[in-house]
């Protein structure tokens, strides 16, 4: 019997349950696993596996899932089982400088967005506005102008019937456009289904702190267009970064040293939506996430508030060994058990069979293990852990590798200079695990705890579900600083940082997102990026009255450790946001503090404080958010 939370059971009805004529679901969480389970399983008689083999394997995978040990990605929740959709969350198209190349591209989202998957494309390659035309003896219309036809269609989109399209656009910092891509987003709303990031080399970076300019490339023609001062243009980004979150950035140099098929397929130049997985043209990549919080193994000497213990003995390596090898066979499976929207996209991914294992609950692990997640001790857990992740998953697909042979493009990769005869071209990616971690009742992938206690609102029926982090309530009242008064204050916003009835380990314990410095996010998405052949879905978060010299910094540290791209958000800088919490002022009035984690968006409970709707059924799907016609109420979804 699977137990899901009040608010997870209301995320499964809304998302993932198979419904009948009538939109009435069919089955519960234990038949979606089942349903999943026996879809996954059934590619082993491909492999020369019997029947009676692959329904056991589907009982271990069923196990899994069941426990909330391991989730898979949404499109396979949804659509395993189903014969139609896919079961990949993660697209990157190829967007070729012609009139077919565009509209193929246009197309192609299109029938990927319609089953649940989103899609990353690089403006890199399109000529610059106004650069000529020599079929039509015309002018370009320029990258902005395609981004733009390609948000249009996306908002015809709504995928698999559940969710709008997300995007993301990519452009190279040496485009001679790429001014005006760092502001195609200075107004809110517009191009509101894409997140943008520009792409930056090493070379640009050091140009930026030598302050030295640097040439723009025409891709038409391969030539240089100009030059622009690389720290003026630094300087442009950081400030879009401080005034409403955009554009992110891509470091291509840090992804290209993973692409291990680099000499047959070229540069990865572009990443889906969410950032944290770079991949070729038409690639895709099913992910999937362990949950660390349930491989948190307490001791008889673990009774207490101490926090100077062998943190290693109490996480279940055993059963965390299991599940990865498990998992990785599932999402080497999903990609033969899929439906892909296109013959190419089939081509390309099965010639990687690229893999996105990630991990989720890791917030609750350290608190679980009694440590702060913005500590070097944090960080040194997250690296073991990960580098863990990363041995078994190599091995289990080097082994896979074996029996059922190597990814098609192997004999050109790095990899087979090695012989290192792996199944997967990558296996690894973190990834936000917005809806995903809702189900499994545990935090989002390496992000700290958003929260103490929130309330979340389900728009279409109108109920809001309170919600106290269990770890929290649960020592409040071991420990004895339980109270009424203290959980109504932090219900509302308020942080335990301000209260002397909560003790100061707790306090060190249950840091969460904005505790923590915008250096301890960087370096903890540093931690774990050292090992992992993909990237890392992290937002940095930054206070209000972070300065733009903050998110300089900020930039600049995530190149020097290593990161592959990186995410800032300042609380309150944009009308409308993913998560919301609302702060207790000093004369009680409820104060609205804001932040955005850059997930996709979908149509499911949203965080409100500070300002609710009148509750009438007059919201529509806007923006990926959420507006009522009546009372003019707004907010934006987590995904």
């Amino acid at each position: 019997m699977v137990m899901l939370t009040a608010q997870a059971e209301l995320v499964a009805k809304k998302r993932y349950y198979l419904r009948d004529g009538d939109s009435v679901p069919v089955e519960d969480a234990d038949g979606m696993f089942k349903r999943v389970a026996a879809a996954v399983s059934a590619v082993e008689t491909k492999y020369g596996k019997l029947e009676v083999e692959a329904a056991l394997l589907a009982n271990d995978f069923h196990s899994i899932m069941s426990s909330l040990d391991f989730i898979p990605n949404s499109p396979t929740l949804m659509n395993a089982g189903t014969e139609q959709g896919t079961l990949s969350a993660c697209f990157v198209l190829p967007l070729e400088d012609s009139m077919e190349g565009i509209m193929k591209a246009a197309h192609d989202a299109a029938m990927v967005q319609k089953f649940g998957g989103g899609t990353g494309f690089a403006l890199s390659k399109l000529r610059p506005r106004g650069d000529r035309i020599k079929t039509t003896h015309g002018v370009s219309c320029g990258p902005i102008e395609v981004l733009k036809t390609l948000s249009r269609v996306s908002s015809m989109i709504t995928q698999g019937g559940k969710r709008d399209g997300a995007n993301m656009a990519v452009m190279d910092v040496h485009h001679p456009d790429i001014l005006e891509f760092i502001d195609c987003k200075e107004v809110e709303g517009d191009i509101h289904n894409f997140n943008i990031s520009v792409g930056v080399t090493d070379d640009f970076m050091r140009a930026v702190k030598v302050g030295t300019s640097y040439f723009l490339i025409n891709p038409r023609s391969n030539e240089i267009e100009g030059e622009l001062d690389a720290r003026e243009v630094f300087n442009k980004m950081v400030y879009g970064a401080w005034r409403n979150g955009e554009p992110g950035i891509v470091f291509l140099d840090a992804i290209n040293k993973d692409n291990k098929v680099v000499s047959e397929y070229g540069k990865m130049i572009a990443t889906n939506p969410c950032g944290e997985q770079p991949l070729l043209g038409n690639e895709s990549c099913n992910l999937g996430s362990i949950n660390l919080a349930n491989f948190f193994k307490p001791t008889a000497m673990f009774n207490s508030s101490e926090t100077s213990i062998d943190w290693k003995v109490n996480v279940d390596w055993i059963k965390l060994d299991k599940t990865l090898r498990l998992a990785t066979r599932f999402l080497d499976n999903v990609i033969d058990a899929n439906y892909y929207a296109t013959p190419e996209i089939e081509d390309m991914t099965k010639a990687t069979r690229k893999i996105g294992l990630g991990i989720m609950g890791f917030a609750d692990l350290l608190i679980q293990l009694r440590i702060g997640y913005d500590t070097e001790l944090g960080r040194i857990v997250g690296k073991y852990i990960m580098g863990f992740i990363r041995d078994i998953a190599d091995n289990e697909s080097m082994r896979l590798g074996e029996a059922r042979g190597v990814f098609p493009a192997w004999g050109g990769s790095e990899y087979a200079k090695s012989d290192r005869r792996f199944r997967n071209a990558c296996r690894l990616t973190v990834a936000p695990t917005g809806t995903v971690s809702m189900l499994a009742d545990t935090s989002s992938g390496v992000e700290p705890t958003f929260a103490i206690a929130w309330k979340k609102m389900n728009i279409l029926e109108g109920e809001t579900l309170y919600y106290v982090n269990k770890y929290f309530e649960r020592d409040a009242k071991d420990f004895n600083f339980y109270s009424e008064d203290l959980m109504d204050y932090i219900s509302n916003g308020g942080s335990i940082q301000n209260r002397d009835d909560v003790p100061q380990w707790v306090k060190e314990v249950y840091t969460v997102a904005g505790d923590i410095t915008p250096e301890a996010h960087v370096l903890m998405q540093a931690a774990f990026q050292q090992y992992c052949d993909s990237g890392i879905s992290k937002t940095i978060n930054f206070s209000n009255d972070a300065s733009i010299e903050d998110v300089y910094t900020a930039y600049l540290l995530a190149w020097e450790k290593g990161c592959k791209g990186i995410t800032v958000y300042r609380s309150g800088s944009r009308e409308q946001e993913v998560l919301v919490k609302a702060e207790v002022s000093q004369n009680t009035d409820v104060e609205t503090q804001l932040q955005l984690d850059f997930l996709d968006l979908v149509n499911e409970p949203v965080i409100v404080a500070g300002g609710e709707c009148c509750a009438t059924p007059h919201h529509v799907e806007e923006s990926g958010c959420v507006t009522c016609k009546s009372c003019g109420w707004s907010k934006c979804h987590i995904a």
